[in-house]
C-alpha cells in the first residue's frame, strides 16, 4: 500500500543531508513552507543551495537558514525584497553567494527541468550582465539568451490538502512555485494544512499528482 505520509516534521527533512541543493517553494508570504524549513534549521544541513523566488525576509524561513550559516548559495530572482536584510548582511560578508535570475526565467528554467527538456532560448537579458558567460544568437533581428534546466535534490512546498498518494491542492495564490519545483526536484517534501482521505481530491482539483512527491507531512499551527 502507497503511504508516503511522515509522522513528523523532522523526520520528513532528515534525508536532507549536506551540500544538497533544495527548491523552496513561495511567492512574498504566500505558500512558503515555513514548518520545514524550521525543521531543516534543527536539523542543521549545512552548505545548502537554496532555489527560490527571494532569499528570505526578516529572521525566519530561509533568512533563518542564512543566519544560522547553512546556506551557501542562493538562486533567486529577488534577492532583496523589503525586510532581506539577513541576506544582504551575509552576502556582502562574503557569506553566501548569489545567482539572480530573471522571475519568469526562473520559472521556466524550473518548468524545463521537471519536463525533462534541455535549455532554451529567450530575448529575457540579451545585452545585460545576466547574458555574460551564456551562449547567445540573433534570429530575425531578436536576440537571444541560452539559459539551462534547473533542477534540485529536494523540494520544500506547502500544500493545502494532501492525501497518502501525495496528491495536493494549494490554497489560492499559496500555489505559486510550488507545483514547477515540486516536479523539478528527485524528493519533494510537502507540508500540508490537512491530510485527507484518498480520494477525497477530485481528479480534475488534483494541483500536483502524487508521482511527484516523496513525502506528505501535517505542518502544526499552519501560518
Amino acid at each position: 500500500m502507497i503511504n508516503k505520509i511522515c509522522p513528523s516534521l523532522r523526520d520528513a527533512v532528515s534525508p536532507i543531508a549536506d551540500g544538497a541543493s533544495i527548491m523552496i517553494g513561495g511567492f512574498g508570504e504566500a505558500g512558503v513552507p515555513m514548518q520545514l524549513m524550521q525543521a531543516l534549521l534543527e536539523h542543521g544541513s549545512r552548505d545548502l543551495t537554496i532555489i527560490s523566488n527571494n532569499s528570505g525576509t526578516f529572521d525566519r524561513g530561509i533568512a533563518a537558514l542564512i543566519l544560522a550559516r547553512q546556506v551557501s548559495k542562493v538562486i533567486c530572482s529577488h534577492p532583496r525584497p523589503p525586510n532581506s536584510e539577513v541576506f544582504a548582511a551575509a552576502y556582502r560578508a562574503g557569506q553566501v553567494a548569489l545567482e539572480v535570475v530573471p522571475q519568469g526565467t526562473l520559472a521556466e528554467r524550473i518548468r524545463a527541468g521537471g519536463a525533462g527538456l534541455g535549455p532554451f532560448f529567450t530575448p529575457t537579458g540579451y545585452g545585460t550582465p545576466l547574458a555574460e558567460g551564456k551562449q547567445t544568437c540573433v534570429i530575425d533581428d531578436v536576440g537571444y539568451v541560452l539559459e539551462q534546466p534547473l533542477r534540485a535534490d529536494f523540494a520544500l512546498v506547502r500544500g493545502h490538502l494532501g492525501d497518502r498518494w501525495g496528491n495536493l491542492t494549494y490554497r489560492f495564490a499559496a500555489r505559486n512555485f510550488n507545483p514547477v519545483m515540486s516536479s523539478a526536484a528527485r524528493h519533494t517534501i510537502a507540508q500540508v494544512d490537512q491530510i485527507v482521505e484518498l480520494g477525497a481530491i477530485a481528479p480534475e482539483h488534483v494541483m500536483t499528482p502524487g508521482i511527484f512527491v516523496k513525502t506528505v507531512v501535517l505542518a502544526k499551527d499552519p501560518q
